[in-house]
């Protein structure tokens, strides 16, 4: 099949929804061959910071000279985004040929009686076939939801279990309560293994370590107490930090915001654990080549100057709390213009209550998901706060309104759904 039958393939197979277990994708593996088993791993869950933590840890591996995967979700505007080796996206020709290859597995499961896999469980045996047929070092690997239960689980014995910011996020399918959430999210932690955390509330913190020493694994904690940020601003931060008794000094990176500072040392402190306890080559100035040149979409982006025009993928009280103190730092004093669109099982309230007060004028839309609010629905949340709101359903069109409606030194800022940013991101660029 070509491609776009490949893509095809892949999204038919969202009609059979989401399913929280790993017994079908191990049989789909095993029928590739288990190339899982021939790689090894650091492997990252939770709320807030993943794709970020992951991108500084895969470009540092990079810049030493490794051969390293990425596999994150979800995609911001091309699917093959999601399956990267050195930087680049997996080649659509590759995708089209292995999808090929897994269909004739997937109907030889369907004919013993195995369920048929979901969109995540074909994307991530795809991804595993690809890194070992490239002959990957290492592949830095993202949870797709929750851990315990997250196709990505089938993995063995990772060099390091990373846990980042925990929030309460799918509260539907994993808890309600952060220590149910953790307890999902701490799923990952194999026997014998290193977990490198980064600092929780303690509700959460208390769980993970519980998981930890019934696993007998070390559990490793990212240390922000000796943490000083000496540079601030929309282009870059530099910082000084210490790492398990290594002090790190004038480390720069190019992310906005305090959030991301933090990321920055806990990825600074798997990198560390896979040099010391791994044995790992990686050089410092490996490290703070990578780091500098981290970027990551959608994550308090600017994508335009003249009026300055920033994207962020905040959909939950964390995410929204983290983008909320970057506007107060860089932004305050000027008019800014909210664009924003969400999913209806996010936490829409908490979101709002965060951000809404910094904002003069909203605009509403709707995202392209079967899970999103509908941007009048959004729209009368947002009334009971602020005046001058318009919904206007097209995404393409909320866009032309936003940059028409604003002067040369206002600031817009579209949050919400990374479903919806990814598209914002297109039309801007």
């Amino acid at each position: 099949m070509n491609y776009q039958e490949a893509l095809e393939f892949i999204e038919q197979s969202h009609k059979f929804g989401m399913r929280l277990g790993l017994e079908n994708s191990f049989k789909l593996l095993e029928l590739l061959g288990n190339p899982q088993d021939k790689l090894k791993f650091v492997h990252v869950a939770g709320t807030n910071g993943k794709g970020s933590v992951c991108s500084f840890i895969s470009n540092t591996l990079k810049e030493q000279g490794y051969k390293v995967g990425l596999y994150t979700s979800p995609y911001l505007e091309t699917f093959t985004e999601r399956i990267r080796l050195n930087g680049n996206n997996i080649p659509e020709e590759d995708v089209a040929r292995i999808i090929t290859i897994m269909k004739e597995k997937i109907e030889q499961m369907a004919s013993d009686g195995f369920a048929y896999p979901t969109e995540f469980e074909i994307e991530t045996a795809m991804a595993f076939y690809y890194y070992w047929e490239q002959q990957a070092d290492y592949v830095v690997l993202e949870v797709g939801l929750g851990g315990r239960y997250d196709a990505t689980n089938v993995i063995k014995s990772p060099l390091a279990s990373v846990i980042v910011s925990l929030s309460l996020d799918h509260i539907g399918i994993l808890g309600d309560t952060l220590g149910k959430i953790a307890y999902e999210k701490a799923g990952i932690i194999k026997e014998d293994s290193i977990a490198v955390v980064y600092k929780q509330k303690p509700e959460a913190e208390e769980v993970i370590k519980d998981v930890c020493k019934e696993k007998n694994t070390k559990y490793i904690e990212a240390d922000f107490e000796h943490l000083v940020i000496k540079k601030s601003d929309v282009n870059s931060q530099v910082f000084d930090c210490k790492i398990l008794d290594e002090k790190f000094e004038n480390m720069e990176i190019s992310l906005i915001g305090e959030h991301q500072v933090n990321n920055a040392v806990l990825a600074l402190t798997v990198i560390k654990v896979l040099r010391d306890e791994r044995q790992v080559e990686i050089s410092n100035e490996a490290m703070r080549r990578a780091f500098l040149n981290t970027r990551w979409p959608g994550r308090i982006e600017k994508i335009k100057d003249n009026p300055i025009f920033i994207i962020d993928g905040a959909h939950n009280e964390d995410g929204a709390r983290s983008l909320s103190k970057a506007l107060e730092k860089h932004f305050k004093g000027k008019k800014m213009i909210l664009l924003i669109g969400m999913l209806k099982d996010k936490d829409i309230d908490s979101v709002l209550e965060i951000l809404i007060d910094k904002f003069d004028k909203v605009i509403t839309t709707t995202p392209d998901s079967d899970r999103a609010i509908s941007c009048n629905e959004l729209k009368e949340k947002i009334e009971k706060h602020v005046n001058d709101v318009t919904a206007i359903p097209k995404i393409e069109d909320a866009v032309k309104y936003a940059l028409k409606n604003a002067k040369e030194d206002d600031v817009i800022i579209s949050a919400g759904s990374l479903y919806m940013i990814g598209h914002v991101r297109q039309l801007v660029k």
